[in-house]
């Protein structure tokens, strides 16, 4: 009985931090950037790329760019081609994180933050979009896109 018992409470308490939602990490806004990462670590290009071309993203449901397996690509918002020219990397982080800083009318959703949202899906209220380590590996590949 004990057993029975003792097994499903090691495998909650094991898989506790994996379903514990992580504090959004901190960071600053400088001169229209976040110009230090939010993990302190850079991100992975291939993984950004995966996270920017995935439907469930909705990157590619305003934007368009480099990625010709993709049909029906957005046409709203900037091609992502040369965005790692255009943009420091500290400005494609705030537009990751809260493109509303920049310009409040936007339609781009903001990808890490929680507060003073109002039309957000149940789902996703009182958590980000995307993680820290996402927006990482975003910008990431984001740089790699030159003209």
């Amino acid at each position: 009985m004990i057993a029975r018992i003792a097994l499903p409470l090691v495998i909650l308490v094991a898989a506790a931090p994996s379903l514990a939602q992580e504090a959004l990490r901190p960071f600053a806004v400088v001169d229209n950037a976040i110009p230090k990462s939010l993990t302190g670590t850079p991100g992975d290009p291939e993984r950004g790329r995966a996270i920017v071309v995935k439907r469930e993203s909705t990157c590619l449901l305003c934007h368009s760019g480099p990625f010709p397996e993709q049909r029906f690509q957005g046409d709203l918002s900037p091609n992502l081609q040369g965005a790692g020219t255009r943009w420091s990397e500290g400005e494609l982080r705030l537009r990751l994180v809260d493109a509303a800083r920049l310009n409040p009318a936007t339609i781009m959703p903001s990808y890490y933050r929680v507060d003073g949202l109002t039309r957000v899906a149940q789902s996703y209220r009182g958590k980000p979009v995307l993680t820290a380590e996402q927006i990482e590996d975003v910008v990431a590949y984001l740089k790699t896109l030159k003209d």
